[in-house]
C-alpha cells in the first residue's frame, strides 16, 4: 500500500481486447444464424428446427454481443483506473456499469458470484437505490437487472483488470478490515 494508503489497479488492455474479440465472434455467429436458410434449419434436431426461433436468436446475439463489443471498445480508450482502494472507499470503474465511488461506511458485506468460469465480487450496500439511480437509461436498466438477479447493483469482475480475482478478493478484505463499517 502507498503512503496515502491507496491501491490503484489499472484496466488490462490485453484482457479487454480478448473480450472484444470474443464478443465479435458471437456477433458473427449471430449473423450466421440470422442469415441461415430456413430449409437448412428445418433439417436440424427437433428442438432447434424452428427458423423463427433460430433467426431471432441470431438477431439477439448480434445485438447483445454487439453492445458488449461496443462497451469493450469504450473501455479500451478509458484512461481512468479500473479500481481504486483508498481510505475513503472503493472506486469502481471495472465494467460498463461500474458503481463509481462506494464509501466503506455504505458497504455491509460481499460475496463471490461465479457465472461459468468468471467470478465477480458482489458488494452489498446500505442503500442500493443510490447506485441503481446512477447513469443514463440503459445503465439504470442494467443496474436494476443486476440487482434483481444478484441482490446488489455493485458487482466487480476482474476480467478487465490487471489483477486476478484472488488478489482482488484479498485486497478487498484488507481494506474492509481496515476501513469498513464497524457495527
Amino acid at each position: 500500500m502507498t503512503a496515502n494508503d491507496e491501491k490503484v489497479i489499472e484496466l488490462s488492455r490485453f484482457k479487454i481486447v480478448l473480450l472484444i474479440v470474443g464478443a465479435l465472434a458471437f456477433v458473427a455467429l449471430g449473423a450466421w444464424l440470422y442469415l441461415l436458410d430456413d430449409a437448412i434449419i428445418r433439417t436440424w434436431s427437433h428442438r432447434y428446427n424452428n427458423p423463427v426461433f433460430v433467426h431471432r436468436s441470431g438477431l439477439l446475439a448480434m445485438v447483445f454481443f454487439g453492445l458488449c463489443a461496443a462497451a469493450g471498445c469504450r473501455k479500451m480508450f478509458d484512461t481512468r483506473p479500473g479500481l481504486v482502494f483508498s481510505k475513503e472507499g472503493l472506486l469502481d470503474n471495472a465494467s460498463s456499469v461500474a458503481a463509481g465511488l462506494v464509501p466503506w461506511a455504505e458497504i455491509t458485506g460481499a460475496e463471490v458470484l461465479k457465472i461459468q468460469s468468471t467470478r465477480f465480487l458482489v458488494v452489498q450496500v446500505v442503500n442500493p437505490q443510490k447506485y441503481l439511480d446512477r447513469g443514463g437509461p440503459l445503465r439504470r436498466a442494467l443496474n436494476r437487472a443486476n440487482f434483481s438477479q444478484y441482490g446488489s447493483p455493485v458487482q466487480i469482475p476482474s476480467t478487465a483488470l490487471k489483477i486476478n480475482f484472488d488478489e482482488l478478493l484479498k485486497l478487498f478484505s484488507e481494506y474492509v478490515t481496515r476501513y469498513g463499517h464497524k457495527a
